[in-house]
């Protein structure tokens, strides 16, 4: 699967892109790859947080929750006599 890249240029302190360096040479990587790391991350976590919002604002419906019930049944059956059976 091919991505579309786009360049980013920005300005951090001194000491953070000496620590980037540090990091890049220590894991055998490019910085660019770090920073493509740490940004997709941090996406993520926005995301995430943007989710947990949306969830509040608008709650599962009944419908949505109707298989909670069910979800705490667990096993169907003890299969706690089968531990020794790969021995």
């Amino acid at each position: 699967m091919l991505f579309r890249m786009t360049m980013l240029s920005f300005r951090v302190p001194d000491e953070e892109a000496d620590a980037v360096q540090h990091w890049a040479d220590a894991l055998g990587v490019d910085r660019s790859e770090i920073l493509r790391d740490a940004l997709h991350r941090h996406l993520v976590v926005l995301s995430g947080e943007a989710d947990a919002e949306r969830w509040q604002q608008q709650p599962a419906t009944d419908t949505e929750r109707s298989l909670e019930a069910i979800a705490d049944w667990g096993p169907a059956e003890d299969w706690s006599d089968w531990n020794d059976a790969a021995r």
